[in-house]
């Protein structure tokens, strides 16, 4: 027998009004009209009006007050309005965590956009055929991440790591060295040295990486012995990427971050036209809140990213 009215004391889904008519309520309610609440939910304000007259019966009360000038609300309807309000934002949270622990879904992850377009997106085709149900959405963005106010899953970044509180995992190394494209190596000589650089013509790479021990053609030149005119001469560019496809057409040389080429070196479109390679301090992170760490989808990505960035 207690069983029984324990049951009956518990609220079903019978007793609660339909979804739509809360949430028509709702939104008219933030507006205090019919319109605007409709040109909101694309429905139109007949449509509207007839919501908020179902839950009215529902709720066997009257919810607005209408007049020529204005809309206001009832008592009843001001009492209960912020625990609906609240409640549809639970609403929101919950199918955002249903989605984030599924399988599938929308994954967003946040890049620096050279990173992107020269290692990222070229082997993102692995990924999507290993997990065609995960929606790859890709932010490119020097910017740093707000991963609440953006919904970003996941972000890589280039830097020194120790983005705590954050889970952090280093997935490459870096380096840099000269490269150009195949139809430069005949201007240089015979033996090919930096020295032969002095008559070259120089690419340089402005992007906003603040590496300390990322060096700039001036520094190089001088830690190689070269002496050169001005060697902040040539073309600038603010994305590491574009100094690379620059190089490709053959307009100079450049001072190329490994991880960033090894795809156009591997397929001939660039060469190193010198045995030369200085490491960098930063490096590339993945990086994710805790809480998203657990996520199928997110581990799904971290684990495909680390059998790439074993590939060299």
């Amino acid at each position: 027998m207690f069983w029984y009215k324990h049951r009956a004391m518990l609220p079903t889904m019978r007793r609660l009004p339909p979804l739509n008519a809360l949430r028509a309520f709702v939104v008219t309610a933030k507006h205090l009209s019919i319109s605007k609440a409709a040109s909101e939910l694309h429905v139109s304000p007949a449509a509207v009006s007839q919501q908020i007259k179902i839950l009215e019966q529902h709720l066997g009360c009257r919810l607005l007050i209408r007049s020529t000038r204005a809309m206001s609300l009832t008592e009843a309807a001001r009492a209960c309005l912020p625990d609906l309000i609240e409640g549809f934002a639970r609403l929101g949270d919950a199918l955002l965590r249903l989605d984030e622990l599924g399988q599938g879904g929308i994954l967003t992850v946040s890049v620096a956009p050279s990173f992107a377009a020269k290692w990222l997106v070229p082997r993102l085709d692995l990924f999507q055929s290993l997990y065609p149900n995960v929606d790859v959405r890709i932010s490119a963005t020097m910017n740093l991440t707000d991963f609440d106010a953006e919904r970003i899953d996941c972000a890589i970044r280039y830097g020194q790591g120790g983005y705590a509180p954050l889970f952090v995992e280093r997935l490459l190394t870096e380096s840099v060295f000269p490269v150009c494209g195949p139809g430069l190596l005949s201007s240089l000589g015979a033996t090919r040295a930096p020295s032969d650089l002095a008559r070259s013509v120089l690419l340089h790479d402005d992007s906003p990486d603040a590496d300390p021990s990322c060096p700039d053609w001036r520094m190089w030149l001088r830690a190689a012995g070269v002496a050169h005119d001005d060697p902040s001469r040539g073309l600038h560019f603010n994305q590491s990427s574009l100094v690379l496809e620059a190089a490709i057409a053959g307009q100079g040389f450049a001072l190329a971050k490994a991880r960033l080429a090894e795809d156009d070196l591997r397929a001939g479109r660039l060469v190193k036209p010198f045995d030369v390679s200085q490491p960098l301090e930063f490096a590339y992170w993945f990086v994710c809140p805790p809480a998203k760490r657990s996520t199928p989808k997110v581990q799904a990505f971290l684990a495909w990213l680390r059998q790439a960035a074993s590939i060299v």
